[in-house]
C-alpha cells in the first residue's frame, strides 16, 4: 500500500537578542522577505539568560500567532552582550594568576604612569586585575628579533606548574616579553599549564594580542583571563537555552570589530565581546543610512545606561585597534585599562535613559554616572527606583507616553518622576520642570560636545555628516543633540528600540588577526611578511568556517599600522588582499602619506617610514537589508493619537503638538515638526521647526530648519 506523505510548509527565521544594561531586545526576521517582529523585556541581572529566554519565547509566539499554518525553522541566532563590560568594571571574574619574564612583574603596576587628572591630588587609579601575589616570573627570555637568549628549561617549566597549583587560580595569563614575535616559549608554558590541570582556562598573549607593547598587551590578556571562565560557562548555558527552543540553530555572538563569530571562538577569546551591542547599533545605522544613499553619518545609539556614537565615512565605521574599558573616572582618558582588540571606534558620549541626576558638591546639577539600570530603575518604573533619572525627566516634559511605554505593557507613574525630581528642585530652588529641563539639557550638550571633538579628531566637519539614531533613548534625544552640532538632517531607523538587534542581524561573519614586527619599510623582508600572512590567513579561514561563513563569498584587506621612525603614534593604512611582495612597498608608501598628510596636513622631510604592526581582515560581503514589519503595527490610514503639552526648548514653554502612530504614516508622507512620533519601543521627538518625511523603507527623516 502506497504511503500518503504530508507535507509540512515550513519557514525560515533568523533571531537577534541584545543584551543591554536596562532592556533586554529581541527580534526575529523571516527570510526571505525580511518582515520583522520585536520583542522587549527588562534586564535580568542575576541571570542575564532569562531575559534572552523570554524575548526568543515571545518572538516565537508573535511569529505563530500570524503564521499558525506553518512550523518555523530558526536558521541562526545572533547575540549580543554586555558581561564582558559589567565583569570587568564590577570585578566580579575568575581569581586570576599571570605568567611573565622574568624582571616583568611589576609592568601592569607601573602602566605608563600618565596621571589622568594632573592636579587631582585623590587621584584613583584602576587596580590591576591580577594582584602582584598571583603573578609569576619565568627565567627565559627573547630577545627583540624573537631570538632566544634564554632557552626555558624543563626543570623551570616544572617549577612554574608547581607554583600555579599553590596559587589555586581559576585562569591563568600568560604574557612574555617579545612574544609577539616568538611564541615559542608561550606555547610551551600553556601546554604544560594545560597537561597538568586540565580544567584551568589559559589565555596566551601571542593568541589574543599579537602585538607590541608590553603593558597594554600583558592588560588585555589578564583581562581575556579574567573573564574567560564565566563567559565559557555563560554561553555555555546560553548555548543549552536557545536548542530548547531552536535545536537546529547555530549561536553567532557579535564581536566588537563589527561582526559575528562563533560561540566556540568567542569562549576562547572572550574580550573581542566587549563592546559586542554597541556595534550592532552602529550597523543598524549604516545599514539605514546605506538605504537611504548617505555614506557620511554619526551613529547615535542611546539606551538606558549610555549613549555612544560613531563616525563613519564612505559607508564604513571607522576601527581603533586599542581603547579602554572599565575606566576610573568615566569619561576621563587614561583612567581605564587599556585592551588591544580591534573594535568600532565608539566614543562614550553620555548618559542613557536610567543615569541618575545629582547635585554635585558645587551645588549644581550634574546627571550620571550612576544608573539606576533595571533594577530598580527609574522613579517612574514604580520598581522601587527614587532617583531622578533622564527618563524622568522625559516623562514631565511630556516627551513619553505614560500609558504607551512598550506599547502599554508597562505603565509609567509621573507622580513618582515629580516627587523625585522634586528634591532636587528644593534643594537648587527651582521648580520641577526646570530641573527636567536642565537634566535634559545637561545631557544633550554633554553628548554634543563629545561628539563634536570626535568628529574633529577624525578631521571631519559635523555640519557635513548625517545623525542616525537608534536605541530606546536615542530618537527622543538626537534631534536636540544634531541641533547643537549643527547637523542639519536626522534618520531614525525602522524598529529603532531594537536597533542593535537589527545590526546583529545585519553583520557579516569576521575576523581580525595582529602581528608585530617594527621595521622601517626599506628594510621589510617581504617573504618573511607573506609568510607571516599565510599563516594568519589560514587561521582566519578556519575560524570564519566555524562561524557559517565557510561557503560565502569573502573579502579580505592588509591593515598597517605606520609611522616616522622616532614617533610614539601611528597611522593605519588599509589596503585590499594582493600579493604580498617588493612591489607592494610603493603602494603601501602612497597610502601612508595620503593618510598622514589628512591627519596633519603635511609630511615629514627626510623621515623614513616605518611599519610597526601588520593586520589581517576577512569577512563575509555586506549586503543591504530591508526590513518591514511583520505584526499588525502598520495601519491602513495615518493614526493621530491626539495632541500633547510638550517643552519646546527654543521657546521655553509648554505647548500641544501632534502626536502620531509613527507606523501609520505611509512612505512618502510629509508633517512639519513639531511633532511626536510614537512607536512601541521608542518615541522620536521633534521639537523645533523641521520637515519631517517618511522614507519608503519607514525610516524617519528629519530636516531641522530651526537651529
Amino acid at each position: 500500500m502506497k504511503k500518503t506523505s504530508i507535507k509540512t510548509n515550513t519557514y525560515k527565521i533568523r533571531l537577534a537578542v541584545d543584551i543591554g544594561g536596562t532592556f533586554t531586545d529581541g527580534l526575529a526576521v523571516l527570510t526571505p522577505g525580511g518582515r520583522i517582529w520585536v520583542a522587549k523585556t527588562l534586564t535580568t541581572p542575576r541571570d542575564p539568560g532569562e531575559a534572552v529566554t523570554t524575548v526568543m519565547v515571545d518572538l516565537l509566539r508573535q511569529i505563530a500567532a500570524v503564521r499558525a499554518d506553518a512550523q518555523p525553522e530558526v536558521t541562526e541566532v545572533v547575540h549580543g552582550t554586555t558581561l564582558v563590560t559589567n565583569t570587568l568594571i564590577e570585578r566580579k571574574g575568575a581569581k586570576t594568576g599571570l605568567v611573565v619574564t622574568k624582571g616583568t612583574r611589576d609592568v601592569l603596576s607601573i602602566g605608563r604612569e600618565i596621571r589622568y587628572e594632573l592636579y587631582d591630588l585623590n587621584l584613583e587609579i584602576p587596580k590591576p586585575l591580577v594582584p602582584v601575589e598571583l603573578r609569576l616570573e619565568v627565567d627565559e627570555r627573547l630577545d627583540v628579533e624573537g631570538q632566544v637568549v634564554t632557552p626555558l628549561s624543563a626543570a623551570e617549566l616544572a617549577r612554574l606548574t608547581g607554583e600555579v597549583g599553590r596559587l589555586g587560580v581559576e585562569a591563568v595569563a600568560v604574557c612574555l616579553l617579545h612574544a609577539y614575535v616568538n611564541d615559542v616559549h608561550e606555547k610551551q608554558i600553556a601546554a604544560a599549564i594545560k597537561k597538568r590541570f586540565p580544567g584551568l582556562a589559559v589565555s596566551v598573549s601571542s593568541g589574543i594580542a599579537r602585538e607590541i607593547r608590553e603593558y597594554e598587551r600583558m592588560s588585555t590578556t589578564a583581562a581575556n583571563a579574567y573573564v574567560q571562565p564565566q563567559v565559557a560557562e555563560y554561553l555555555d548555558r546560553l548555548d543549552s537555552r536557545v536548542h530548547k527552543l531552536a535545536p537546529a540553530a547555530p549561536l553567532r555572538i557579535m564581536v566588537s570589530s563589527g561582526g559575528f563569530t562563533s560561540g566556540r571562538a568567542a569562549a576562547e577569546t572572550p574580550i573581542l565581546l566587549l563592546e559586542s551591542g554597541p556595534a550592532g547599533g552602529v550597523l543598524s545605522a549604516l545599514n539605514t543610512a546605506r538605504n537611504a544613499g548617505i555614506d557620511q553619518i554619526l551613529a547615535f545609539d542611546m539606551g538606558g545606561t549610555t549613549a555612544k556614537a560613531c563616525v563613519a565615512v564612505g559607508g564604513e565605521p571607522l576601527i581603533a585597534h586599542s581603547f579602554e574599558c572599565a575606566r576610573v573616572s568615566r569619561f576621563a582618558r587614561g583612567s581605564g585599562l587599556p585592551i588591544l582588540m580591534p573594535s568600532i571606534d565608539l566614543i562614550e558620549i553620555g548618559a542613557g535613559g536610567g543615569s541618575i541626576a545629582h547635585v554635585n558638591d558645587l551645588g549644581l546639577l550634574n546627571v550620571g554616572p550612576e544608573s539606576a539600570g533595571a533594577d530598580p530603575g527609574p522613579a517612574c518604573y514604580a520598581q522601587g527606583g527614587t532617583g531622578a533619572t533622564v527618563t524622568d525627566a522625559d516623562l514631565v516634559l511630556g516627551y513619553l507616553n505614560a500609558d504607551n511605554f512598550l506599547g502599554g505593557e508597562m505603565k509609567l507613574r509621573k507622580d513618582l518622576a515629580l516627587a523625585a525630581l522634586q528634591k532636587l528642585a528644593t534643594r537648587l530652588k527651582l521648580t520641577p520642570t526646570e530641573v527636567a529641563w536642565g537634566i535634559c539639557n545637561i545631557v544633550n550638550e554633554n553628548m554634543a560636545s563629545a561628539a563634536r571633538i570626535h568628529i574633529a579628531e577624525k578631521g571631519h566637519d559635523p555640519r557635513e555628516f548625517a545623525m542616525v539614531a537608534t536605541g530606546g533613548a536615542g530618537p527622543v534625544h538626537v534631534v536636540e543633540v544634531a541641533r547643537k552640532l549643527q547637523i542639519p538632517r536626522v534618520l531614525a531607523t525602522i524598529a529603532a528600540g531594537a536597533g542593535s538587534c537589527l545590526g546583529l542581524l545585519a553583520a557579516p561573519a569576521r575576523v581580525d588577526r595582529a602581528w608585530s614586527s617594527p621595521t622601517l619599510v626599506k628594510d621589510i623582508d617581504w617573504g618573511h611578511v607573506a609568510k607571516a600572512y599565510a599563516g594568519m590567513r589560514a587561521d582566519a579561514e578556519d575560524e570564519l568556517k566555524s562561524a557559517g561563513a565557510g561557503a560565502v563569498k569573502l573579502q579580505w584587506w592588509i591593515g598597517v599600522e605606520m609611522r616616522y621612525a622616532g614617533q610614539g603614534h601611528n597611522v593605519s593604512v588599509n589596503l585590499p588582499w594582493r600579493t604580498i611582495d617588493h612591489g607592494m612597498a610603493a603602494a603601501l608608501l602612497k597610502e601612508f602619506e595620503r593618510c598622514y598628510r589628512q591627519l596633519y596636513g603635511h609630511l615629514v622631510p627626510n623621515a623614513a617610514p616605518q611599519a610597526v604592526t601588520w593586520r589581517l581582515t576577512g569577512r563575509s560581503v555586506v549586503k543591504n537589508h530591508k526590513f518591514v514589519w511583520g505584526d499588525t503595527r502598520v495601519s491602513a490610514r495615518a493614526v493621530m493619537r491626539g495632541k500633547r503639552e510638550i517643552w519646546l526648548p527654543l521657546k521655553r514653554r509648554y505647548a500641544p503638538v501632534p502626536v502620531y502612530d509613527r507606523y501609520s504614516l505611509k512612505p512618502g508622507t510629509r508633517i512639519n515638526g513639531p511633532v511626536i512620533l510614537e512607536e512601541r519601543e521608542s518615541t522620536l521627538v521633534v521639537p523645533v521647526a523641521a520637515d519631517v518625511r517618511v522614507l519608503p523603507d519607514y525610516t524617519v527623516s528629519i530636516t531641522i530648519k530651526e537651529f
